[in-house]
């Protein structure tokens, strides 16, 4: 596991209290959490298993009819309704190939045009290098390798329904594709492509039960079959280095009244370890417990409690860039219409009940336990059965929690090398996962 000192996020301390409205404050944390519970969540959340990154292969060639090579014709001319260019595909040659009959040549350049629809459909249009702090690995070309989807259209002579089946199943992609069709803005119509393509940088199938968090819009849903069960506010990573990337990972686990591993930039370069170790009495209060080695190295580790930088829960999904979702003591923070104040991790408004709701979801608690656990204020991880994806993703443009269709701030900046990328010609034999590093977050106390 990775050391709890590059995972934080880490924040200013401030009194402890519910994220919820003054009012709801006089409720037990039993009635809010029954409140909040979905009750329509059941069955296996179908975790997406992230495939290893293979080099992509190329085409096979299949034996195509001049029909089925017509209805690959037509596809190509309507592929502007998902947000692809026409212009990519080769259409004119494939006519000509067409005029000319069954032929080897025909058989050629009919798969090799498939392929380059379903690699685009499946998998998205934007090579790796344009999809700035994707660490996203999409398991669909294992899943729904190109030969199988070629055979089995030609099989059925269905060239068009096979394609269709590539398109994503999420409810804002189709959101997406009608505002395609009912503007004839250029900028926007670019936005709203570059967005329909992200959905397809994602697994096809997110499982039955997840969490996804849209970045730019601030927001976390707990959604099951697709259905927005539950929202939650979130504060995430400030533009520049502390950026929140793009991941698909697992939930694990709830950590209960987590500790906070002092990073060693703030133990030994802000002299919180002397601190600490001089001035007892505030330590105490504060939280802290130090201890030297021999060798002279001090360590600092906050212990549970209502100053404790992580708050009261943070969610164990283990990723090379020790970014998790977690509570927060600053919940003031939540009011502030730009969000984008952390040093990495997303930081969740009423996170306590988010806890509960994933350890009983996950069947690693009952919902008496998971309020006696953490009303404990002692360190407790409770281990799920059932494990939950989580997908931090960034759209400008999407069904806002009311399911509304609106744009979003572009805070990073990632629009650009999208935009650009479509308006270069088409890449083939694209990477599948990123080069750029994984780095931890390694984050400072002085948070906004």
């Amino acid at each position: 596991m990775i050391d709890v000192v590059r995972r934080t996020c880490l924040i200013s301390a401030a009194t402890l209290c519910l994220a919820a409205p003054v009012a709801a404050q006089q409720d037990s944390l039993e009635q809010q959490f029954d409140r909040a519970l979905p009750s329509q969540a059941q069955g296996n959340s179908q975790p997406v298993v992230q495939a290893l990154p293979v080099e992509q292969p190329l085409f096979q060639v299949q034996s195509w009819s001049v029909a089925d090579a017509r209805a690959l014709h037509k596809v190509i001319e309507g592929i502007g309704a998902e947000g692809l260019d026409p212009r990519d595909y080769r259409g004119e040659a494939l006519g000509q190939a067409i005029a000319l009959g069954k032929s080897p040549e025909l058989d050629q350049l009919a798969s090799e045009v498939f392929t380059w629809l379903v690699e685009d459909l499946r998998d998205g249009r934007t090579p790796m290098e344009a999809r700035r702090q994707w660490f996203v690995v999409d398991p669909d070309p294992d899943l729904i390798p190109t030969s199988k989807v070629m055979a089995d259209a030609l099989a059925a002579h269905d060239v068009a329904g096979a394609l269709a089946k590539l398109n994503p199943t999420h409810p804002d992609y189709a959101a997406l594709k009608a505002e395609l069709a009912n503007t004839t803005d250029a900028r926007k119509r670019k936005t709203i492509r570059a967005n329909m393509d992200r959905w397809r940088w994602l697994a096809r199938d997110l499982g039955s039960q997840y969490l996804i968090t849209n970045v730019p819009e601030y927001q976390l849903r707990l959604t099951v079959n697709d259905k927005i069960i539950r929202t939650y506010k979130t504060i995430v990573g400030k533009p520049g280095r502390t950026a929140t990337p793009q991941l698909a990972e697992t939930v694990e686990g709830v950590i209960f009244n987590p500790t906070w591993t002092v990073p060693q930039s703030i133990v030994k370069g802000e002299g919180l370890g002397a601190k600490v170790l001089g001035n007892p009495a505030w330590a105490r209060a504060a939280g802290y417990k130090a201890t030297r080695g021999e060798n002279g190295y001090i360590s600092v580790v906050q212990q549970p409690g209502p100053s404790n930088s992580l708050g009261m829960m943070k969610l164990d999904m283990p990723n090379p860039h020790a970014i998790f979702l977690h509570d927060t003591p600053s919940r003031g923070l939540f009011n502030s219409e730009n969000r984008a104040l952390s040093h990495g991790c997303v930081r969740v408004e009423n996170a306590l009940v988010l806890a509960m709701t994933i350890a009983i979801l996950g069947q690693g608690a009952s919902r008496d336990e998971a309020v006696e656990i953490s009303k404990s204020g002692k360190y407790t991880r409770v281990p799920v059965v059932k494990t939950m994806p989580v997908y931090i993703t960034y759209f400008t443009m999407g069904r806002d929690i009311e399911g509304n269709l609106r744009s979003f701030s572009d805070i990073y900046g990632r629009d650009a090398p999208v935009l650009a990328s479509f308006d270069a010609p088409r890449v083939g034999n694209r990477a599948r996962a990123t080069s750029e590093e994984a780095v931890e977050i390694v984050d400072n106390l002085q948070d906004s």
